[in-house]
């Protein structure tokens, strides 16, 4: 089941432009940037549906950055990101959390060093990214698995989303989303089993 609910995000989001006529002065608004999103669920693994439409947005020609904070896998990471449909970067880290099990990774601090940084690099190339402006869409799976494990600062994810420039959607997913984020969203999803 999918509950989804919008609002608009803030006033100041909005760029103000006056027209002038003649007799009168209209007032047009356009968007800064394009939607936050949030797709939230009690569960991990449950985003099949945005990879789903990731994959036709970037097959109708929009440019579409998927990243994956809390998936990886061998020779992953942000030098060996995969194409897709030929406009789909699909990135994922290059040491995950889900390569391994918890205790291995307490019990190896060199581990649980290389697999924060890793996320961290991750964090770094997408900040470029939403400043860049050249995708239409971009997807953080999983990014409040990383603020949660504070491998990612809440406040630095929300100043970056604040200053992004893109003129398309950011798509956020995670179990656990912080209230500040929630409060940044133009649309919340819940997802429900």
């Amino acid at each position: 089941m999918v509950i989804s609910s919008s609002h608009i995000y803030s006033k100041s989001n909005l760029d103000v432009i006056n027209i002038n006529t003649a007799s009168k002065n209209n007032s047009k608004r356009f968007p800064q940037n394009g939607q936050i999103q949030i797709y939230q669920s009690s569960y991990r693994g449950s985003y099949p549906s945005i990879i789903r439409d990731s994959l036709r947005n970037a097959a109708l020609g929009r440019k579409v950055l998927l990243i994956q904070f809390m998936k990886g896998g061998v020779k992953q990471g942000v030098d060996n990101a995969v194409k897709l449909c030929g406009n789909l970067t699909w990135v994922r880290s290059s040491h995950s959390f889900d390569q391994y099990n918890s205790e291995a990774i307490e019990n190896d601090k060199n581990l649980k060093k290389s697999i924060h940084e890793s996320t961290l690099e991750l964090w770094n190339f997408c900040k470029k990214q939403l400043q860049s402006g050249e995708n239409d869409q971009i997807i953080l799976d999983e990014i409040f698995l990383a603020t949660e494990m504070k491998i990612i600062d809440k406040d630095d994810l929300i100043s970056t989303l604040e200053n992004r420039f893109i003129s398309g959607d950011v798509i956020l997913t995670g179990t656990d989303v912080p209230k500040d984020l929630l409060l940044m969203a133009n649309q919340i999803t819940e997802l429900r089993s």
